[in-house]
C-alpha cells in the first residue's frame, strides 16, 4: 500500500496552542508555524510566555484535554487507513497529543518530547531536525510512495519531499509562497486529492 503522512494540528485536530491562548487569556500564545516559520523561535517564545505566567504542564493538559477533533476529522482518517498506511507526522509533543490520539483511535504519531521539571515546561527535544522531511525521506527508500498533507510553513518541507503534496485550509500567505500545492479546504475535497494524488 502508499503511505498518507499528515500533519496534525489545523489537519486533524485544533491549533493546541490557539486553544491553550483562549484558556490562560495569553494572547501572544496564538502565534503558530502559521505566523513564525522557524520553529525554534517560535518555541522559545512560547516557552518565555509560560514561565513568566507561571503556566505549567498540568494546566495545558487540562485544556487539551477539553479539545476534540475537528468536525470529521475522524471519519476521514477512517476513510482514509482503508486505502493508505498513515502516520501522523507532527511538531506537537508527546506529553499533549496522547489525549488527542485517543479520540482518533490511535494512529501512529511520530513528534517530539517535551523536558519538564516538577511541571514545569524546561524545554523540548526534537526527534530530529527537519523531522517531517526526513521521515518521508526514510519512506522512499522503504520503497513507499508518499501522499503528504499539511496546513503550514512547516509542513512545506514534508510536501515537497512527498510524492504528492496538498495543502489543507492553508492562510493565504502559505498558499501565495507555495503556489505549487493543490489547495483544498474541507475533508471531501482531502478525499479527493488523496484519491488521485498518484494517478
Amino acid at each position: 500500500m502508499d503511505l498518507a503522512c499528515l500533519d496534525l494540528e489545523g489537519v486533524l485536530v485544533p491549533e493546541i496552542w490557539i486553544r491553550v491562548a483562549e484558556t490562560t487569556g495569553i494572547e501572544e500564545l496564538r502565534l503558530t508555524t502559521r505566523d513564525i516559520a522557524d520553529y525554534d523561535e517560535l518555541m522559545r517564545h512560547r516557552l518565555r510566555l509560560l514561565d513568566a505566567h507561571g503556566i505549567g504542564l498540568a494546566q495545558i493538559q487540562a485544556a487539551i484535554a477539553a479539545m476534540g477533533p475537528i468536525p470529521g476529522a475522524g471519519e476521514f482518517l477512517d476513510w482514509l487507513r482503508a486505502r493508505f498506511q498513515v502516520v501522523i507526522l507532527s511538531d506537537t509533543f508527546y506529553e499533549f497529543a496522547m489525549p488527542l490520539m485517543a479520540q482518533l483511535g490511535y494512529p501512529t504519531l511520530l513528534c517530539h518530547r517535551l523536558r519538564v521539571e516538577s511541571d514545569r515546561i524546561a524545554g523540548y527535544t526534537l526527534r530530529q531536525p527537519d523531522s517531517k522531511r526526513a521521515a518521508v525521506r526514510v519512506f522512499h527508500h522503504l520503497n513507499y510512495r508518499v501522499v503528504a498533507t499539511g496546513d503550514s510553513y512547516n509542513d512545506v518541507a514534508m510536501l515537497a519531499e512527498a510524492d504528492a503534496g496538498i495543502l489543507f485550509r492553508p492562510p493565504a500567505n502559505v498558499i501565495a509562497e507555495f503556489p505549487r500545492f493543490p489547495v483544498v479546504t474541507d475533508y471531501a475535497g482531502l478525499r479527493e486529492a488523496f484519491s488521485t494524488a498518484l494517478g
